[in-house]
């Protein structure tokens, strides 16, 4: 593969391997004036992912231009790991991953099985499309909630699953996004964060800004604070653009039914999934509220939500014999009560949706 090549996907190891040709050390890359471009190219990788989901487009003209892109993407993955925010790890990740699927979209399949084949992927031609084995396919749609994705639902021959280009490219896509999660953030000292504490600093207050934002504090009367902890996790993953599995989707749009919330307060929370499709998830949420299906479904109890992994960090309330908590809707309506109020006094409320007091 050619720098230009390189560039557009920076990530690969013959990447690694250009850079260390060229002769950059990773002293020069921080500190050394000539690479100051490349620096500031990789804050605005960063604040391209936090901001926006997707790096954005450079001139890649000329062989400075394909350097300067290439080592903007050591840079962009120091900064992550000195902001070392779990909110913008998975925001850079996804971003990153989504820029190669649509760079994928319009390269050569030549160019694709290679891209491939350095994410670790077992990949080969097949005629006009790409073939991949069974176990990686397994492996990075696991995740993917549409039934399309399902094994049963593909052809397999001789352990390789057949696949379009846009199809094989979606799957490089999770693959990308996975091995960044894994990597980041890295373990940098502060020898190496003290050049670009200012722009560290910069970050941290962006990404606490875009957090703010995404919290889901703007559901009218609901208090997010009160939400049981499995819940305040999957809209934790929904928000950063993590697509949940099927099973704590269903928890958490009928959760968020039955406490108050629209069905368009409800869509708007998964626009940021990375293959967020309106009309499906529309299709989605109406079936489990019973706007379409005409059954009204009501989230899993405790005891199900733990047979499928979806009980996440408990807390005291939890785990209070007491309090006999059993199901999430039990735990919401328990912090929601009122507040008993001194002798004499008015009683306090939190501020609960209506049909839940």
């Amino acid at each position: 593969m050619d720098p230009l090549s390189f560039a557009k996907f920076p990530f690969l190891r013959d990447a690694v391997e250009y850079v260390k040709d060229q002769g950059v050390t990773l002293e020069d890359l921080l500190t050394h004036q000539a690479y100051q471009l490349a620096r500031a190219r990789g804050k605005a990788r960063v604040i391209d992912a936090l901001e926006h989901g997707v790096i954005q487009l450079r001139p890649m003209a000329t062989e400075g231009d394909r350097l300067e892109e290439i080592l903007s993407y050591p840079v962009a993955r120091i900064f992550v790991s000195g902001v070392n925010e779990r909110f913008l790890t998975k925001r850079y990740a996804l971003a990153e991953a989504v820029t190669m699927y649509e760079r994928l979209e319009r390269e050569e399949l030549d160019v694709v099985e290679e891209v491939a084949y350095q994410l670790d992927v077992a990949a080969s031609r097949h005629d006009e499309s790409l073939r991949m084995h069974f176990s990686d396919y397994l492996r990075y749609t696991s995740r993917l909630r549409s039934k399309d994705w399902k094994l049963v639902n593909t052809e397999v021959k001789g352990g390789y699953v057949s696949l379009p280009q846009l199809r094989f490219a979606r799957v490089l896509q999770q693959a990308l996004q996975d091995k960044l999660e894994s990597e980041l953030p890295l373990p940098v000292d502060e020898a190496i964060l003290q050049p670009l504490q200012s722009d560290i600093r910069e970050l941290k207050e962006r990404t606490a800004i875009m957090r703010e934002q995404y919290k889901a504090e703007d559901f009218g009367a609901v208090s997010v604070d009160n939400f049981p902890p499995c819940m305040k996790h999957f809209i934790g993953m929904a928000q950063a653009g993590e697509n949940l599995p099927h099973s704590a989707r269903f928890a958490l749009v009928s959760f968020l039914h039955h406490i108050g919330l629209s069905s368009d307060e409800i869509l708007n929370l998964f626009a940021v999934s990375p293959d967020f499709d309106a009309s499906k998830t529309r299709y989605q949420i109406d079936h489990i509220t019973g706007e379409s299906s005409g059954v009204e479904y009501t989230p899993p109890e405790c005891t199900t939500m733990k047979s499928y992994g979806n009980c996440v960090e408990p807390d005291s309330l939890c785990n209070n014999p007491k309090t006999k908590v059993k199901h999430p809707l039990t735990y919401y309506r328990i912090k929601n009560r009122p507040m008993k109020a001194p002798k004499g006094g008015p009683s306090s409320r939190s501020s609960v949706p209506s049909g839940q007091r």
